[in-house]
């Protein structure tokens, strides 16, 4: 678990596997204190972001986080910069960014990606990352989806991937 001091607050940054309880390595000493500090999970952060988005946006982003559980079993969830869900396997596969007409997951190395189903939508011109713009009624693809993200943790365990 990653705590970042900020002031006086303590903010955890990386989370415990969604829906299991966390069994790796971490210290215990840091676990108690970021927890007697009242520190939330990433976890915590993004049930509270679905939450309070009390919207369309927050069903999405629900089901978004489900879809990527069930194809990535080992995914950890961060909150990184600011208050952006991130899900990660050997590396950043996806954020989850919602905005006022869109939910966006952009994937790291997603112009590394096939996409077959055409699921990216948005930042096409760029170098490295894709972007999906999910608006309010559109439906996606699930399998499709899932597909993506598989592929982006198999990239991200690649030995291509660990020589950049």
């Amino acid at each position: 678990m990653n705590v970042c001091y900020w002031g006086d607050n303590y903010r955890s940054l990386v989370a415990t596997p969604f829906a299991s309880g966390y069994s790796g390595d971490m210290p215990s000493q840091l676990a108690s204190d970021a927890a007697a500090a009242g520190a939330m999970s990433a976890a915590q952060h993004i049930d509270a972001r679905i939450t309070d988005l009390r919207d369309w946006r927050g069903a999405m982003l629900a089901r978004v986080r489900a879809l990527i559980h069930a194809a990535c079993p080992d995914v950890v969830e961060t909150w990184k910069w600011r208050g952006v869900p991130v899900w990660e396997d050997h590396g950043i596969l996806c954020t989850g960014e919602s905005y006022k007409a869109v939910v966006k997951l952009t994937f790291a190395k997603g112009a590394s990606l096939e996409d077959p189903a055409r699921l990216f939508n948005a930042s096409l011109d760029g170098n490295v990352r894709r972007a999906i713009d999910i608006r309010e009624g559109d439906a996606i693809d699930e399998a499709a989806f899932m597909a993506l993200v598989r592929a982006a943790a198999a990239l991200n365990r690649s030995p291509r991937a660990k020589r950049r």
